[in-house]
This record gives C-alpha cells, sequence and structure tokens, in this order.
C-alpha cells in the first residue's frame, strides 16, 4: 500500500476555486450514493430517546457493541424518567461493555435529568436545545435529528474527519470547523445521508491506518489517492 501524502491546503486542493471544490464535493456524494444506496444509522433505536442514549455510547465504541448493549438497557430504562432515577451502579454494568462506562453513565444520568426537568421529558427536536443536554455535542444531536426528526445535519465523527481531510473538502481538525466547511459545500438535504455515505466508506474502505485506495471508487476525486491528478478532474456539473 502506497503511504499517504499529508493532507495540506496544497494537496488537498483547498486554493482551488470555490465553485470547482464545491463541484467535487457534490461529484463525491453523487458517486458514494451509488457506492452505498442503502446507506443508514447502523445503531438500532426506536424512538428520539433510545437514539441519543445509543449516540452517547457509541463514542470510542462500534455500532456493533452498542447494539448488543441497549435492548437490555432499554428494557430496564426506557424513557428519559426511568433513566433519570437509575441505580448508578446498576446502570453502570450495564453499559460497561461499551467502555469509559463511568463517564457514559454520568452522561446518561444527566441528559435524561435535563430532559425530564426542562424539556417535559420528550427529547427536543431543535440544535440549540440537544446542546444543552449534559453530554450531548454537535455530533450527537445532527445525529439524533437527522435520523430521528428529519432535520439535516452533518455528522462529524472520526471518520467523517479522515475523511474530509483526505478528500481535500476541509484542512480543519476542529470538528465544528470541519461541520462548517461541508456545510458550505453540499446541499443541505443531502447533509444527513452525506454523513451515512462518508462513515460507511471510512469504515468500509477509507480506514484509518489502511486505506483501500487501490479499490476506492471515488479514488479519481480524491487528491490524497496515489497518481491522481485530481486538481484536473472537476466535474462541470
Amino acid at each position: 500500500m502506497a503511504s499517504r501524502t499529508p493532507v495540506t491546503v496544497a494537496s488537498a486542493g483547498m486554493a482551488a476555486p470555490p465553485v470547482a471544490l464545491t463541484r467535487r464535493a457534490r461529484a463525491i456524494n453523487r458517486a458514494l450514493a451509488e457506492v452505498y444506496p442503502d446507506a443508514h444509522c447502523e445503531l438500532d433505536y426506536r424512538s428520539p430517546f433510545e437514539l441519543l442514549v445509543a449516540t452517547v455510547l457509541s463514542a470510542q465504541c462500534t455500532d456493533v457493541r452498542v447494539n448488543q448493549v441497549t435492548p437490555a438497557l432499554f428494557a430496564r430504562y426506557g424513557d428519559p424518567a426511568a433513566l433519570a432515577s437509575a441505580d448508578r451502579t446498576e446502570l453502570e454494568a450495564l453499559i460497561r461493555p461499551t467502555g469509559f462506562y463511568r463517564a457514559k453513565a454520568e452522561s446518561l444520568l444527566g441528559l435524561s435529568r435535563d430532559i425530564v426537568e426542562r424539556y417535559d421529558g420528550e427529547v427536543p427536536g431543535r440544535l440549540k436545545d440537544l446542546t444543552t443536554l449534559r453530554g450531548v455535542g454537535r455530533k450527537t444531536a445532527n445525529v439524533v435529528l437527522g435520523n430521528a426528526f428529519g432535520v439535516p445535519g452533518i455528522t462529524v465523527d472520526t471518520h467523517m474527519g479522515r475523511l474530509a481531510r483526505r478528500l481535500g473538502l476541509t484542512v480543519n481538525e476542529d470538528p465544528v470547523a470541519v461541520e462548517r466547511d461541508l456545510m458550505t459545500l453540499l446541499e443541505r438535504s443531502e447533509w444527513t445521508l452525506w454523513s451515512h455515505r462518508v462513515i460507511f466508506h471510512g469504515r468500509r474502505r477509507c480506514k484509518a491506518r489502511k486505506p483501500e485506495c487501490g479499490a476506492c471508487e471515488i479514488a479519481a476525486l480524491c487528491p490524497t489517492a496515489p497518481g491522481t491528478p485530481v486538481r484536473h478532474a472537476v466535474p462541470t456539473d
């Protein structure tokens, strides 16, 4: 596997005119839509509350492992009121397989109490409200909004950040800055599906340590793919 060149402003093509960069971002999105027509949230949930809890648990943990833990968790604590009054020791035992279980238990107890006390037991459907909940940042809020409420949002997890930089769509490391860069490039209606497609690609092809550049379906649009003159391969529409 050829080594990757570190993404810089020049190597990533970020010096390209904004219109050209927008066209390439949208071409990448269309290509990923063909590769992953069934891209979706891989966390199992039945309600906004369950998705919120599952997303908090997914930090530094695989979705597969979270999906193994949440059935028993939701059977025991099925709504914010129940979780808000949970016994911490019991809660920690239930979520321990997801890692960082003490911090996650603190977040789950806090956000559940916030929902009960400030939102009448219902998960709020606005970004500015969700991010006031203890333990809930923009990434988690955008997951919930996009998948449980149908409100478009870009989820910047480790996969999104890595691929956005490799694809030359941002040079930023800060997740909020990455999110804002991508928001300027992609149609708002595509933000949630774009997130699923990029995360699918990051998990299946453009992996952190061994990206499969030789088999990558969007290599022609990637400035860090070996031997690809991407700055001369910008589509016209």
